[in-house]
């Protein structure tokens, strides 16, 4: 039973990254599982069900992806770049939220509301790995549209291009940061001010 639930998704999923909300029907979902449509409405009653389950599973899966990618690289935006890069580099070469958010105005409020929810979700785990809100939301906003353009140009390496600035301007800051700080070490202590040993 759960094997069956899984294909129903695993095959919308598919479908809504060609095509988004629009780009499937309980029939073709039926015909790609290799079921009946009657066995999809058993799982799922109605569309918008299934899509928003499509896209909830998609939230946790990234979320997860992300814990675990950051437990080896503390660089969050190196590897928020890198997961949707996985993304443009995968067979379906397109993150279904991405596809779906494009166009949340149309879509059903259960829907375009998980669909809000997976970008909140990423704002907020970008925030709480230190970037300011309206960094967070750059870094976002950078991903996702390379994610577009590599996608509408049918060419992987518009992704890298798109995104090489932002990991440029990320690796630079370090090292501006350790010049500056150690400007303040070798500073000569004013007057009023003690000596450092």
């Amino acid at each position: 039973m759960k094997d069956v639930k899984t294909a129903i998704m695993d095959a919308a999923e598919r479908r809504m990254q060609v095509g988004g909300f629009g780009g499937f029907s309980f029939r073709e979902i039926a015909a790609d599982v290799g079921i009946k449509s009657s066995s999809v409405h058993y799982h799922f009653p109605t569309k918008e069900d299934l899509a928003a389950a499509v896209i909830r599973r998609w939230a946790e899966e990234t979320s997860e992806f992300i814990d675990k990618e950051l437990e080896k690289d503390r660089d969050p935006v190196r590897v928020w770049t890198n997961a949707f890069r996985g993304t443009a580099l995968s067979e379906g070469r397109m993150c279904p939220c991405t596809v779906l958010g494009a166009g949340s105005q149309d879509l059903p409020p259960t829907v375009a509301s998980e669909v809000k929810g997976f970008f909140k979700m990423c704002l907020d785990k970008l925030v709480a790995e230190g970037l300011s809100p309206s960094h967070a939301a750059e870094v976002l906003a950078t991903i996702t549209g390379a994610l577009v353009l590599a996608n509408a140009l049918g060419e992987t390496t518009a992704y890298d291009r798109a995104t090489s600035d932002l990991l440029r301007q990320r690796e630079a800051a370090p090292a501006l940061k350790s010049s500056r700080s150690r400007g303040r070490l070798l500073r000569k202590p004013s007057a009023t001010e003690p000596a450092r040993s």
